[in-house]
């Protein structure tokens, strides 16, 4: 399981709601939200991306979806 804490609080820094996100990278806003809680389904490398630029993260990608929870 993966802790996406920082990618939520980037998400609130730019003032960019799930929904938003969502549809910017094209998934339904019930898909992100299970991909955010951490488990199953992981983000894809090409919906990381997308995330990335919409953020301005593009490139600390590790940063943000590589964080094991403990």
């Amino acid at each position: 399981m993966f802790d996406y804490s920082k990618l939520k609080g980037k998400m609130r820094e730019k003032n960019v709601t799930q929904e938003q996100l969502a549809r910017q990278i094209g998934i339904s806003s019930v898909s992100l939200r299970a991909k955010l809680k951490g488990g199953r389904p992981f983000f894809r490398a090409d919906e990381m991306v997308l995330i990335g630029m919409a953020l301005g993260i593009e490139n600390e990608l590790d940063e943000y979806f590589l964080c094991r929870k403990t």
